[in-house]
């Protein structure tokens, strides 16, 4: 049997997973269950683990996967894990990609988009990508970019994975974004606003949060997967 905040912590991570296709960060997790420090959120995690419900992968930023769920969060028999590098729930694939097969889609990898020192911003597309169908979220277009730098690292998200991106010119507060800076420059980041300012915040201690007026920022589309090669 969990305890409450181990069973809040456990609806938290499923909720970002299923809606980002990445966990939280320890700092998100903290913040969401109203915790002083990171140890206490590491002794939750421990402590799902030990129980079974989740499970840490090696060699990989914040990677978790959920491999059950109680019954007190309503899912059903015969619920199947769920792995955080970029499965998503099943929607149809946008009129824009061209379905290749019952479960891939081909793309377009419109090149690099940075994930800590600024890159110059993206417009041509380099070639094409085969996502699972899946992966692909809500309504609109959608496209591939390749993550350069490690920025984003404790979203789970490593410098050579390849992210899919729903276009879109809004983002929820959380929400990881590729945001255009002043018409030049092109990043990911995770999107906050606060009144007319918005702050890109990174994922890695090692890197500042950015702040800018909100006619600086262009949100151009949002993530919903993330591909990964060994």
């Amino acid at each position: 049997m969990l305890t409450k905040k181990q069973l809040e912590l456990l609806q938290f991570i499923n909720r970002r997973v299923q809606r980002d296709g990445v966990p939280p960060s320890f700092d998100e997790m903290k913040e969401a269950l109203d915790l002083r420090s990171k140890s206490g959120i590491h002794r939750l995690i421990t402590a799902l683990e030990e129980r079974g419900f989740i499970r840490r992968l090696a060699h990989r930023a914040r990677a978790i996967e959920i491999v059950k769920l109680p019954d007190a969060m309503g899912e059903p028999a015969g619920f199947t894990p769920r792995v955080i590098d970029g499965d998503r729930p099943d929607t149809p694939p946008p009129a824009r990609a061209m379905e290749v097969s019952n479960t891939a889609v081909e793309l377009p990898l419109m090149g690099r988009i940075a994930a800590g020192v600024p890159i110059e911003a993206i417009n041509q597309v380099s070639h094409s990508v085969a996502v699972p169908g899946t992966m692909l979220s809500g309504k609109g277009d959608h496209y591939a970019l390749e993550v350069k730098g490690d920025s984003m690292i404790e979203a789970g998200i490593n410098d050579g994975d390849v992210v899919v991106i729903r276009e879109t010119s809004t983002a929820d507060n959380g929400d990881i974004v590729v945001a255009l800076v002043e018409d030049h420059e092109a990043t990911l980041k995770r999107y906050r606003r606060n009144g007319t300012a918005i702050a890109l915040e990174a994922a890695n201690p090692a890197y500042e949060t950015r702040v800018f007026r909100d006619d600086q920022v262009k949100v151009q589309g949002r993530l919903v997967g993330l591909i990964r090669t060994y």
